[in-house]
């Protein structure tokens, strides 16, 4: 199966198309009208360079809020407030940090200045959301994404002190549950968050969901 490079219209081809490994697509831009497309349609972009590449993996990484894992350890860290909890009041500061976190295997960052120049764009339509945690006044952790319906899809997270990013995280997909998100898509398996809930699904489920909430 050949793969498909885009142009300056604003399409994607069926997820079905997409390669063993979910690469999908390249080429196009990070236009806010081709990426809502992209993450109507269950797409999402992560590249290192300058040509955007759009995935759709075959199994999806997912969390229903409801099977949220709490450790006794975090368990403690909410119960004596370690952190505070905020959303919405710093997502440029967030995403600058998930830019400069380093990351196992990856040699840079995805988040180039033109992905972060788009997802801040979308921030100020009220498309992307960032959760933080607070100490001291200060933004020691948090993660963004793309609310859409009922369904919240997360981008990146980052951590400066210990639990910052999970404070959060737990925090965030229970807000998110309260009001009435179902699928929160994490897109790529991380150990760290299957310790808190998430797993693998069929891609063909994710799609039943992902046209009956969006």
């Amino acid at each position: 199966m050949s793969l498909t490079i885009l142009d300056e219209n604003i399409w994607f081809p069926p997820l079905e198309d997409a390669l063993e490994d979910g690469l999908l697509a390249m080429g196009g831009d990070l236009s806010t009208e081709r990426l809502i497309k992209a993450y109507q349609e269950g797409i999402f972009p992560w590249y290192e360079g300058e040509t955007p590449l759009w995935w759709s993996p075959n199994p999806r990484f997912v969390m229903y809020p409801a099977n949220l894992k709490v450790s006794a350890t975090m368990k403690q860290v909410i119960k004596r407030q370690a952190f505070e909890f905020k959303t919405n009041t710093a997502f440029d500061q967030v995403i600058a940090n998930c830019k400069k976190i380093k990351r196992a295997g990856q040699h840079g960052t995805w988040i180039t200045p033109a992905v972060e120049k788009a997802y801040n764009i979308l921030h100020q339509l009220g498309v992307a959301h960032s959760a933080e945690a607070w100490k001291g006044g200060k933004l020691v952790g948090g993660l963004y994404g793309i609310k859409m319906g009922k369904l919240f899809f997360g981008e990146s997270m980052f951590s400066n002190q210990s639990n910052a990013s999970k404070f959060a995280f737990i925090s965030y997909v229970k807000q998110l549950e309260a009001e009435g998100i179902v699928l929160i898509d994490c897109q790529v398996y991380t150990e760290h968050l299957e310790s808190l809930g998430a797993e693998m699904i069929d891609r063909n489920l994710f799609k039943q969901l992902l046209y009956k909430y969006r």
